[in-house]
């Protein structure tokens, strides 16, 4: 599996994303539109692990077992931790209802597909979700669906066409279409209470990384000395 060199300024995105996040959830009043830096990880998402599959791909040596062994290895004990603790604390406040909830949140995260459940249940800004201590997994099956698809797509794009620009077009063509899935009525999905958390109106984001990768060397220079 192959390491992409280290970004500081990637780092300092992801920071300022989780602070927005953090301050949000303390007091939306702090930091209006805080939420948006959820959409910023799925952009940095989507670019990091483009440049790592991309790269193995193009190297023959990419690996569906690698590649989830790695991200097993990266998320598992925080995820497994944070799925305890929090089963514990709510076996001490929650009411029964409360408990059961979280307890099929805990087993749709486990199959990280907490985002399927949670569009069923409630909204992000319900008063609600803040008592819910699992509800930013959604966010984390939303990416991991994403790794387990768009590999796919770029692995059978590259073995059909034997051409390294088919990667670009692949991306693109899918942004487009996540793009347009954005613009369906609220209405046609009747079976959510909340779309927010549904992955084809999120992949979109995940895949204007991916296409950022792409990006010849001189814009990416560019693009950073201008963050710098």
């Amino acid at each position: 599996m192959s390491k992409i060199k280290y970004r500081p300024e990637i780092d300092g995105l992801r920071a300022i994303a989780v602070i927005s996040v953090i301050l949000f959830h303390f007091n939306h009043h702090w930091l209006l539109g805080g939420f948006l830096g959820v959409d910023v990880f799925f952009v940095i998402s989507g670019y990091l692990i483009t440049k790592i599959i991309v790269t193995d791909i193009e190297n023959n040596q990419f690996s569906y077992k690698d590649f989830y062994n790695r991200r097993i290895k990266r998320i598992f004990p925080i995820f497994i931790s944070v799925m305890f603790f929090s089963s514990l604390i709510g076996t001490l406040i929650f009411t029964y209802q409360d408990f059961n909830t979280l307890r099929k949140g805990i087993e749709f995260s486990t199959f990280f597909s907490a985002n399927i459940f949670f569009a069923k249940k409630q909204g992000y800004f319900d008063l609600d979700a803040n008592s819910n201590p699992i509800l930013h997994i959604w966010s984390l099956s939303v990416e991991e669906q994403y790794y387990l698809i768009f590999p796919l797509f770029l692995i059978f794009g590259y073995k059909l066409f034997r051409n390294k620009k088919i990667f670009f077009y692949l991306t693109f063509v899918l942004f487009l279409l996540s793009l347009g899935l954005t613009f369906i009525p609220d209405s046609y999905y009747t079976k959510y209470i909340n779309i927010y958390y549904l992955s084809q109106l999120r992949f979109f984001e995940l895949l204007i990384g991916s296409g950022l990768s792409f990006l010849p060397p001189p814009i990416q220079f560019y693009l950073k000395s201008q963050m710098n």
